[in-house]
């Protein structure tokens, strides 16, 4: 039996750091009319910071379902 054909929500936002107050979640509507919450995440430093926590992050989201391959 195959994977089902799948969506990665995300966004991206490039702030600076010091105008940041508070991250929230955001909303996805389904079209069964339900609605779901995204948690969002906060990644912080150098661009090259950034770019290695934001790596780091995806990979560590897939180890989370091993049977995506």
């Amino acid at each position: 039996m195959g994977m089902a054909n799948l969506s990665l929500v995300y966004g991206l936002r490039l702030l600076p750091a010091e105008e940041l107050e508070q991250v929230g979640s955001g909303t996805i509507k389904l079209h069964n009319g339900r609605e779901e919450h995204v948690t969002l995440h906060l990644l912080e430093g150098s661009k090259e910071e950034i770019e290695a926590q934001l790596k780091q992050s995806i990979e560590a989201f897939f180890d989370i379902y091993p049977e995506i391959q």
